[in-house]
């Protein structure tokens, strides 16, 4: 993707959609079990009738049933058009197994997008990734380095808070953490979908680099997970960064 397009942009060329026609998943889940749930899902779609489903939608609460059975029948609530099927499972979220408040969050959120595809006769899409999202907002993870690996000093921290603070607030956008570490700063924070991100923070750095220009003209970004300082370090050492 460039820097002057969106993922918006791209959802709006390609399969038509509005601004209403879109979930974000909110929670943080891992790629891993969001694949594992989709998949699952696909596979157990139409196997039992609307009517055996519902006769059976409270053994999701039995402490006595197997984790895999729970995950069974929550994907299969998930399935149904069926505003019981979805309090159900929003009824299950509030004391859930911990192994499976994720997968039930899944659950919840394609059970949500079946009603109302269904109800307001709508396409809907759910965009999930790892990280999350808020509204029409998704979670990304940033990475700034300065050039040659020089350990940033206090007045260069000063100057990239300060101007993240103002890139990201004359976007719509949310600053959530920031946090220094010798020669780069790790970012998390919540982007509009109709934000060019990589636009974005290439104006971050620029405007850092009025000063002295000791940022790197390259980032780090994604949304799939939060890396840790040792997972940076790779990162720059297989790009022979530093």
């Amino acid at each position: 993707m460039g820097a002057e397009e969106n993922i918006y942009e791209k959802l709006k060329e390609y399969l038509g959609l509005r601004e209403d026609n879109i979930n974000i998943l909110e929670e943080s889940i891992d790629t891993d079990l969001q694949m594992e749930y989709f998949e699952y899902s696909r596979n157990k779609s139409g196997k039992k009738t609307e009517e055996e489903i519902m006769r059976n939608k409270d053994i999701i609460f039995d402490n006595a049933l197997s984790v895999a059975s729970k995950k069974s029948a929550l994907v299969e609530l998930a399935s149904i058009n069926s505003i019981e099927a979805y309090r159900t499972i929003e009824r299950y979220l509030n004391q859930p197994d911990i192994k499976l408040y994720d997968w039930a969050c899944l659950a919840l959120q394609e059970s949500r997008l079946h009603l109302e595809t269904h109800l307001l006769n709508e396409n809907k899409v759910l965009i999930t990734t790892g990280l999350g999202g808020k509204g029409l907002k998704l979670r990304y993870f940033i990475v700034l380095f300065t050039k040659n690996g020089i350990e940033l000093t206090a007045f260069q921290k000063e100057v990239i808070e300060k101007e993240l603070k103002y890139e990201l607030c004359r976007q719509g956008a949310e600053l959530e953490d920031i946090i220094f570490d010798d020669c780069f700063a790790s970012v998390l924070a919540i982007i509009p979908l109709k934000v060019h991100f990589q636009k974005l923070f290439r104006n971050v750095i620029f405007e850092c680099n009025q000063i002295g220009g000791f940022l790197f003209n390259d980032f780090i970004i994604t949304n799939v997970k939060a890396l840790s300082k040792d997972e940076i370090q790779e990162l720059l050492q297989m790009h022979n960064i530093y």
